[in-house]
């Protein structure tokens, strides 16, 4: 096993310090994505529909998909799943969705893979668990099925050890251990190092079996943020492999995502993290896109990669008791998001397009001026005018009931000239 030490200066280094590790491509052809190495953090999400109920889960890959996820996961839990995944990927490719598609596999991933060979060649990546992927005598057995079936179709493996569901033999005998020596450890302690042994040990059991390192990504997830960045460090350390990085059960709405970008911020910013997914709760009959939008979010404003113009935008006070600032700011995030399939198709680093919508004189035209394109509308008791900035310059001065409608016709201007030429 190859010996990696994060440089000590990561964390003040950003996103040109990554970590190196093994380039694992995930599927063939247009849709295919290369996982660390040198290239971009890969944004992944799931579905949570029936995989059995192929149509449904046809929609939400697609949807996933279009909002700018680079991989999807799909549960595969019996065999009426196994059985839909061929038809989901044929429906899929028949409508232009490329995206690569991984299966989720427990308990009984070897028998389906085993039984199903269709959805074996269908699927891109399979995604096990040591810790439930077969128990006792069985383990071994069942864990070497699975990654020979992978070695066998070509296909990438991730091995993801789970908080939830440890490998308990394991976690036991280093206890035991642990209560053995001199200094023992707290119990929280040497659970984590369980958790980087189970994926550690699993993988190089992997690549005895033929499994070759660039088919191999790793994951070690728990729910608790202190807990991810140490285990995500210690793993980081002692191995250069590819990772994948989530914060399991991160919960429902502002708690799910400010704790999946707690934890998920740090562990980039040390380099450390080839694809992430932000795993949130839905609302009942919730956005799924939801978790790949906040994943993107958390990559751009870290300055990892660009997806979509950002939008700056003051959060109001008592000089902005009006609410055409935070109406204009909304109604421009939109336009732009809505914008975005049509906009990358004609313009060649839109993405990377800086706007921003103000709400009064203080901070208004120097967040403006800071800008690619900027407005900075009137504050209570302000003259009834809003200055715009291009290219950090005064271009105009918008007033009356059409601002609105006037600033978006100047960003749509914006982007032709300064993108149309690509």
């Amino acid at each position: 096993m190859n010996v990696v030490t994060p440089s000590p200066v990561a964390s003040l280094a950003g996103p040109s310090s990554r970590r190196p590790t093994v380039a694992v491509k995930v599927g063939e052809g247009p849709g295919s994505v290369f996982v660390g190495g040198n290239h971009p953090v890969v944004v992944q999400s799931m579905t949570n529909t029936d995989t059995a109920d192929v149509a449904a889960t046809v929609v939400q890959v697609a949807a996933l998909a279009r909002a700018g996820s680079e991989m999807v996961r799909i549960t595969v839990d019996r065999d009426e799943a196994a059985a839909a995944v061929p038809h989901i990927r044929d429906r899929l490719r028949r409508s232009g969705v490329t995206v690569p598609l991984i299966g989720d596999f427990h308990y009984i991933g070897h028998k389906l893979l085993a039984e199903h060979p269709a959805c074996a060649l269908a699927l891109d990546k399979y995604r096990i668990n040591p810790g439930n992927v077969g128990f006792k005598n069985k383990k071994d057995v069942q864990f070497a099925a699975i990654v020979e079936t992978a070695v066998r179709n070509g296909k990438c493996v991730r091995i993801g050890a789970n908080w939830g569901s440890l490998d308990q033999e394991l976690l036991t005998a280093l206890m035991d251990e642990n209560a053995r020596a001199a200094v023992p450890l707290e119990a929280r302690a040497v659970t984590r190092e369980a958790m980087v042994r189970s994926a550690l040990m699993s993988a190089a059991r992997a690549e005895e079996l033929g499994l070759s390192r660039d088919r191999i990504i790793l994951s070690a997830k728990v729910s608790a943020v202190q807990d991810l960045i140490a285990v995500y460090r210690m793993l980081a350390a002692r191995s250069d492999y590819a990772l994948h990085l989530g914060l399991t059960e991160a919960g429902m709405g502002s708690k799910g995502i400010v704790a999946s970008s707690a934890a998920m911020g740090i562990l980039l910013q040390d380099g450390i993290g080839d694809t992430i997914r932000i795993s949130l709760t839905p609302e009942p009959g919730g956005d799924r896109t939801l978790e790949v939008k906040v994943a993107q979010e958390l990559l751009q404003t870290m300055g990892f990669r660009s997806f979509v113009p950002l939008v700056a935008a003051c959060p109001g006070c008592g000089r902005t008791t009006s609410t055409v600032f935070q109406e204009l700011a909304r109604d421009i995030q939109a336009h732009i998001r809505d914008s975005m399939p049509v906009w990358k198709a004609k313009y060649l680093g839109v993405e990377a397009l800086n706007v921003a919508v103000m709400g009064c004189i203080v901070n208004g035209p120097g967040e403006s001026k800071h800008a690619d394109i900027g407005i900075s509308l009137p504050g209570t008791g302000e003259m009834p005018a809003a200055p715009v900035f291009i290219d950090g310059k005064k271009a105009m001065t918008l007033r009356g009931p059409t601002i609105a409608a006037e600033f978006k016709a100047i960003v749509e201007d914006y982007v032709e000239k300064r993108f149309g030429g690509g």
